[in-house]
């Protein structure tokens, strides 16, 4: 039986990254000179994998992430199901005291299992789960891409292998994330596994 590999990316860094500026689904940013250098590695690292399609989020901080197989003419979907969870009203502000401990109610209230509490204007881990599900019925459901890159964003990555994996939501916490960093993963046409847990060594001496 064939294995298919899936290269699992979080975008490179922002400005809204190094600020604490929340940025979510409705802030379309772009990466900054260090993610642009976190990118260029990535790409020198793998750009030898034979990846038969590259998929991305809407967002152009994705886009930008894996311009560099893109440029190599490797078929390419963005899919609104990779985006960002929506964090409402908070989207493109810095979080201060007071909305810290809105923040983190909502942390407790996912880890405690309610994965349906949300930010205002905001979207829940469930919500988010339901719209990723497309995408993974797209992604289970294409015998001939053997080996895909995928490049989303941190929270949503978290909600992403919760799923993969057969995770409760809850327990999304145990998935670390890191501008670049890089899941392996391989399905084997019933059953996901993690072959290598946030790699960052072609991150090294990055600033």
């Amino acid at each position: 039986m064939s294995v298919k590999k899936i290269y699992l990316i979080r975008h490179g860094q922002t400005d809204f990254n190094v600020r604490g500026i929340v940025q979510g689904s409705g802030v379309d940013s772009s990466l900054n000179e260090a993610g642009r250098r976190q990118a260029a590695r990535f790409f020198a690292a793998y750009s030898h994998v034979p990846f038969d399609k590259v998929y991305t989020s809407l967002l152009r901080r994705t886009h930008e992430s894996v311009a560099g197989f893109l440029d190599l003419g490797l078929p390419h979907e963005a899919h609104g199901g990779l985006n960002e969870i929506g964090w409402g009203t908070r989207e493109g502000t810095r979080i201060t005291p007071e909305e810290d401990e809105e923040y983190h109610r909502v942390l407790q209230d996912w880890h405690a299992g309610r994965t349906s509490s949300a930010l205002e204007g905001g979207e829940s881990p469930e919500q988010v789960a339901a719209r990723q599900r497309p995408f993974i019925k797209l992604l289970t459901g294409r015998p001939r891409e053997q080996t895909v890159l995928v490049c989303m964003h941190g929270r949503a990555m978290r909600v992403l292998l919760c799923q993969l994996l057969n995770y409760p939501l809850s327990q999304m916490e145990n998935f670390e994330h890191h501008n670049l960093g890089l899941y392996e993963l391989e399905y084997t046409g019933s059953l996901f596994t993690v072959r290598n847990f946030l790699d960052t060594r072609h991150l090294q001496d990055v600033k």
